[in-house]
């Protein structure tokens, strides 16, 4: 099997990726000392997805929230739960759905192999029934209900849909009561058999381990290849993006969404779609990008910036408040977000300090400050085993080499960083949502 080990100079961070016969990728990152172990498993399959190929081979929609639904699905089998297995070796196991993956996962502070194993293991033994999905729709369905009151989740998918009136980003990614009635036992395996592809998947180890201890499961659950009862390698759809339902206008969908929930006080998110063009349909930001954006939020909106110090002063935000970039295949968005008695005033301050910066340009001093800070923050995280794995696959799914993101941020330029500011933070592009109290 074929192993490169990549080493980043600056930090003296190691991680190993080994291409597994069976098509699975795998990482390694060995932290020597650590008591705590992680896993993932993930899959390039999410809310986004919204085909997949059926038993003909030809592609066909699916309702929405069927990534999350089959993601619950894998851990039941014939011969019982997996947690009920995780119970028996210590291990704490969880999954989640996101916009672009699934990921399966536990932490454990012994007995790796055998909790591996058991990852391995019922992420490739799908098993549906009539019975058990109607049994899910109605546990699936209390989740939607009980998201559905969440103000801080209602408020930003409330957004989504006023940024963007084509991309599946707009969609929740647990689907609706509705939708997720709609699914089948086919569906679900159909699904399976699309994305669950072991060369559509990667696993990232981090802790105390070797890659010998890793390989030896892959090599003795996968075996050398799909023979081992897992999926068949599909040929035509993986993720078919781009496709004309994920271009998306350059203009909003609304600039303004307001709704009233049972909150103490008003909940915001201001946003600013980025332009992709149509011929970049389905592309990801790029690490320069990402390493810009997030030193472009820190100069906004970081606990040191002008910006904050003013909003706090006034007493207009609290620790809540903060910035970022929302991004995955086909969209980004620069979301600003927290809580406020007065949201459109501080929407009003966000746009005159970026006026500000546009006009006075970003000082150097303030702009290593920031990049400093991002970087800082980078590195710290390589001490959390979650944070190591997860990001070696998130690099895997968006094209990038491991650590770029870190190379980037330290030999970021400020005009890069200035090019951000003008582009893609227009007031055309621009949307709000607030949730008030009822």
């Amino acid at each position: 099997m074929n192993s490169t080990i990549y080493r980043n100079q600056r930090t003296d961070e190691t991680c190993h990726r080994i291409d597994h016969p069976s098509g699975l990728t795998i990482f390694v990152c060995p932290k020597p000392g650590y008591r705590s172990c992680y896993a993932a498993l993930a899959t390039r399959y999410g809310s986004i997805d919204t085909t997949c190929l059926n038993e003909k081979g030809m592609a066909e929609p699916v309702p929405e929230g069927i990534a999350h639904y089959l993601e619950h699905k894998l851990f039941e089998s014939e011969d019982g739960d997996a947690f009920a297995r995780y119970a028996e070796t210590g291990a704490s196991a969880n999954a989640y759905t996101s916009f672009d993956h699934t990921a399966y996962l536990f932490t454990c502070t012994d007995r790796l192999e055998d909790n591996l194993e058991i990852l391995l293991d019922f992420v490739r033994h799908p098993y549906f029934t009539e019975e058990t999905v109607q049994k899910e729709q109605g546990i699936i369905g209390q989740e939607i209900r009980m998201l559905e009151d969440n103000p801080g989740r209602r408020c930003l998918f409330n957004l989504l849909r006023t940024l963007y009136s084509r991309h599946p980003a707009r969609i929740d990614i647990g689907g609706t009561v509705e939708s997720i009635a709609r699914i089948t036992p086919q569906l679900l395996y159909d699904c399976y058999r699309t994305y669950y592809d072991l060369h559509n998947m990667a696993l990232a180890v981090s802790g105390d381990i070797t890659v010998e201890q890793v390989t030896a499961v892959a090599d003795r659950v996968l075996g050398a290849g799909h023979d081992a009862g897992g999926p068949q390698k599909r040929a035509a759809v993986l993720r078919t993006p781009p496709v004309p339902s994920l271009t998306e206008p350059e203009a909003v969908e609304e600039s303004r969404v307001e709704q009233a929930m049972p909150v103490s006080a008003p909940l915001f998110y201001y946003g600013y779609k980025k332009t992709i063009p149509e011929e970049e349909a389905g592309r990801v930001q790029s690490p320069a990008e990402l390493a810009g954006a997030a030193v472009l939020s820190e100069l906004l909106a970081g606990k040191a910036s002008p910006l904050y110090a003013r909003l706090m002063e006034a007493g207009l935000i609290n620790t809540s408040f903060g910035a970022d970039l929302f991004d995955g295949p086909g969209y980004a968005v620069f979301l600003f977000a927290g809580e406020s008695a007065d949201p459109d005033r501080v929407c009003e301050e966000i746009r005159a300090e970026i006026n500000r910066l546009r006009r006075e340009g970003i000082a150097p001093a303030d702009f290593e400050a920031a990049r400093r800070a991002v970087y800082g923050r980078m590195v710290a995280g390589l001490n959390d085993v979650e944070n190591c794995a997860d990001a070696r696959i998130s690099d895997l799914f968006n094209g990038r080499e491991p650590f770029a993101l870190i190379d980037e941020t330290a030999t970021l330029g400020v005009q890069l960083v200035t090019k951000l500011l003008d582009e893609d933070l227009r007031d055309e592009c621009a949307a709000v949502s607030i949730v008030r109290p009822a």
